[in-house]
């Protein structure tokens, strides 16, 4: 990859982002509700709920408001929250390691067990084993998040009692060192596995779609003729069965977000999706624009980071 594209794909990244903030910033600002009464309550005065426009500014045409946000933000200030009094900063920092911690994990599990599930469906094709794969990844594709966050929130926490049902760490106990790391393993595993179901099943299905058609092109049957063993021409075929893998799990980052935000609602995890859960119900206006342009630039590095993926994967890949 040339110094000369990369340059050019950071330079695109300008114009990207100052389009998420005007269309953030005019999206948020018309949605139904009134930021003043979320934050007053029903039941105040109209002064009242004019002093909270006047000290939030509120009360200032909506382009001077744009204005001035745009300007706080190039100046890399995302505002005051309305309802915690703190820097936006502040507040998204304090949330974004759990969520980090929980997508990690979760499109780390999807990924790795997604190729293995698709290169083991794929080396016995219509077979009851592929059968069972592929019956298994349309069912997990086809579950909304939301439902199977609740119902191995039912049946495995509650019903079993293997897992906790709510939280990142037990309060009852003051645990530190591997002791505290093993508690929040243990919170994590079962939000992590809900919210890599989904990703898994399409990932597997991609895989096995992509090594079948490798291993049926020519460089495959002539590795092969030569008398390369079955898993290593499997190994071959994998590398260019991968790119079309690569791309999906890239552009799945964003989604894999909106994914995260009802799971965590579920399971009560202290991340991003339940600061944006209650910024939306408190028209905590500074906090949902901090968030989406986080999201957003997490999808812009997603994509540059599948595009440096490909070079890596087929070195035929060029940039210029």
């Amino acid at each position: 990859m040339s110094a000369r594209y990369l340059l050019r794909r950071l330079l695109q990244v300008v114009p990207a982002v100052a389009g998420i903030v005007l269309l953030a910033f005019v999206v948020v600002h018309t949605a139904p509700g009134d930021p003043a009464v979320a934050l007053g309550g029903e039941h105040g005065d109209e002064a009242y709920y004019a002093f909270i426009r006047a000290r939030f500014g509120l009360d200032r045409p909506l382009p001077e408001q744009l204005v001035a946000y745009a300007t706080s933000v190039l100046r890399g200030d995302l505002g005051q929250s309305f309802v915690h009094g703190r820097p936006v900063a502040h507040v998204v920092a304090e949330r974004l390691p759990a969520t980090l911690l929980l997508m990690g994990t979760a499109l780390a599990l999807s990924s790795v067990a997604g190729v293995l599930l698709g290169v083991f469906a794929a080396r016995r094709a219509d077979r009851p084993a592929d059968l069972a794969v592929r019956t298994a990844a349309l069912l997990g594709h086809a579950m909304p998040s939301f439902w199977l966050a609740q119902l191995a929130a039912i049946t495995l926490a509650l019903g079993t009692g293997l897992f906790p049902v709510q939280g990142i760490t037990d309060p009852r106990q003051a645990w530190t060192g591997w002791r505290h790391a093993l508690d929040v393993l243990h919170h994590l595993a079962l939000p992590a596995l809900v919210l890599a179901a989904g990703e898994l099943a399409l990932t597997t299905r991609l895989t096995r779609t992509g090594v079948l058609e490798a291993l049926g092109t020519d460089y495959t049957r002539t590795a092969r003729a030569k008398g390369l063993s079955e898993r290593a021409v499997v190994r071959h075929a994998l590398r260019n069965a991968l790119l079309p893998v690569v791309t999906v799990i890239g552009g799945r980052a964003g989604m894999l977000f909106t994914g995260a935000v009802l799971v965590e609602t579920v399971f009560a995890w202290p991340g991003l999706g339940q600061l944006m859960l209650s910024s939306i119900l408190t028209r905590d206006i500074p906090v949902l624009l901090g968030l989406f342009l986080l999201v957003s630039l997490a999808v812009i590095v997603a994509n540059l980071l599948t595009d440096l993926a490909y070079a890596w994967l087929d070195p035929r890949v060029r940039y210029d």
